[in-house]
């Protein structure tokens, strides 16, 4: 690794937002040709820091260096210049457009937009070759898999001549083998001298591929470590600013009476290929059931068919003795006794532009303690969703704060609050941890066990394995839309892992 000047240094970084101390004198130093993972919990201050660096915020205090030099990043054009590249969480990328037309918006090289395409079709070809980063430039963004649309964000900021790449939460939609091979793309972008700031939650990822590690704490920059020399003991408690269960605590399960029965299942997407494929299970009363499987094998599909949300074709769904397979309303099946805690909160389960406490009462607004004769009672409902906050510890504790304000993690508790506090019968739920720091998972998984402990019926899936073997007290593995078998928890993640690839049984 060299040891020259830094890649980047901030100095005395301050950044508030109203009465949120955002960033609070916060010193960083990134050595050039290293991975630098910056980790903390949602709301630590971690996005903000790393959008002030490339522009998208301005900081109130403190000076940026990058190679040395005093900079002035007042936009991403500005944070480009200096050959800063950004890969955000959620994409950039226009889905209806190719590869190539979405590498070359923002670098078409003047009025000759020929020779803009040329050259950009050019410099893909090469870092292709040079940074396994292969992908078909004049493939439509919309269909390719997760993996390869970021693939298509690194070589957008490549292509700009980024010599350091900041990904945010890189692999929060990726399947383990997707990630897999980012990891591999990063090592050979740092071999090659780039500089990469890593910004997760995940602390075995941190471990597995960072040089460095700096963690954040309410906003304050407390440690930095030699990935080599430190635990993920050590990061979580500073994370955390306590000791965290790394692992989940649960005793055996008493399963009861069936609560959930799907019966020769038949599921399609909306360009109408079948995604889930006769498939049967039950789910009883005090036991959690975990669907394990690479995203995109109907898993998605099946938990939009209980809730209400897609039509099935066939087959047959019973929530609580009665069939509903033919309802498309989910709020017919709230008031049978199911909650739903969606896979993609943006999409289904928060408005954005609302404030957090009208998301803390999405799908229950007729409830008659959220109303005063034929209106929202508002004095009630702000009431109900600070308690929320409180209890479920969401940063900031603003009732009144836009939703699309909140970090990822506290926006999945915003959902995973509002959902379990109406003590369903039945719990179904996607992906409960996704872009959610080590302390906030402690607390949900405990959430998890206690509704099954208190004889709730739980189907749970997660691209996670650790966090399937961990909660579930059954596992039912899919791939291609069937359920090609049933595992205790304590079978081995590769065995589960060549299952899921439809290699055994």
């Amino acid at each position: 690794m060299s040891q020259s000047t830094p890649a980047i240094e901030l100095i005395g970084i301050d950044k508030r937002f109203g009465a949120v101390h955002a960033n609070r004198n916060i010193n960083l130093t990134v050595a050039k040709g290293s991975i630098h993972g910056i980790i903390g919990e949602n709301g630590a201050g971690k996005s903000t820091l790393m959008s002030i660096l490339y522009g998208f915020y301005h900081a109130d205090a403190g000076e940026i260096r990058v190679d040395g030099k005093t900079v002035t990043i007042k936009d991403s054009q500005a944070a480009i210049g200096v050959g800063i590249g950004m890969v955000h969480q959620h994409f950039m990328l226009v889905e209806n457009f190719t590869v190539l037309e979405n590498v070359v918006l923002g670098a078409e090289g003047g009025l000759l937009l020929a020779k803009g395409v040329s050259r950009v079709r050019s410099a893909l070809k090469q870092l292709s070759e040079d940074y396994q980063l292969e992908v078909d430039p004049d493939a439509v963004i919309e269909e390719l898999p997760v993996g390869l649309q970021q693939r298509v964000e690194i070589l957008k900021a490549m292509v700009r001549g980024a010599e350091i790449l900041i990904l945010d939460e890189p692999t929060g939609v990726l399947t383990p083998a997707e990630a897999d091979h980012l990891f591999k793309v990063l090592r050979v972008l740092r071999d090659q001298g780039k500089t990469i700031i890593l910004i997760t939650h995940k602390l075995r990822e941190i471990m597995a591929i960072t040089d460095t590690v700096s963690v954040m704490r309410r906003g304050e920059m407390v440690a930095t470590r030699k990935t080599a020399e430190t635990t993920v003991e050590e990061l979580a408690e500073l994370m955390v600013g306590r000791r965290v269960l790394l692992h989940v605590q649960k005793g055996a399960a008493h399963p009861g009476a069936v609560a959930l029965s799907v019966k020769n299942l038949t599921v399609k997407d909306s360009r109408g290929v079948t995604m889930v494929d006769n498939v049967s299970f039950d789910v009883r009363a005090g036991e959690i059931v975990g669907i394990a499987g690479v995203a995109g094998n109907g898993q998605s599909e099946l938990l939009e068919a209980i809730a209400g949300i897609r039509k099935p074709v066939s087959g047959t769904i019973t929530i609580n003795g009665q069939e509903v397979s033919t309802r498309t309303d989910p709020g017919l099946l709230r008031d049978l006794g199911l909650a739903h805690i969606p896979e993609d909160r943006h999409h289904m389960g928060l408005v954005l532009k609302f404030e957090e406490y009208e998301n803390s009462i999405l799908g229950y607004h007729k409830d008659d303690k959220y109303l005063s004769g034929p209106f929202l009672d508002l004095d009630a409902i702000q009431e109900d969703a600070k308690a929320k906050i409180e209890k479920y510890d969401i940063r900031p504790p603003n009732c009144r704060l836009k939703t699309a304000n909140f970090s990822g993690g506290n926006q999945q508790k915003i959902v995973v609050a509002r959902e379990i506090e109406r003590d369903p019968k039945v719990l179904i739920i996607g992906q409960p941890t996704r872009g959610v720091d080590i302390g906030a998972i402690e607390f949900i998984h405990r959430r998890i066990v206690e509704m099954r402990d208190a004889g709730k019926a739980i189907l749970l899936v997660s691209v996670e394995l650790d966090e399937i073997r961990s909660l579930s007290d059954r596992i039912l593995v899919m791939f291609a839309g069937h359920v090609v078998g049933e595992k205790t928890p304590d079978t081995g993640e590769q065995t589960l892992g060549l299952m899921m690839a439809g290699i055994a049984a």
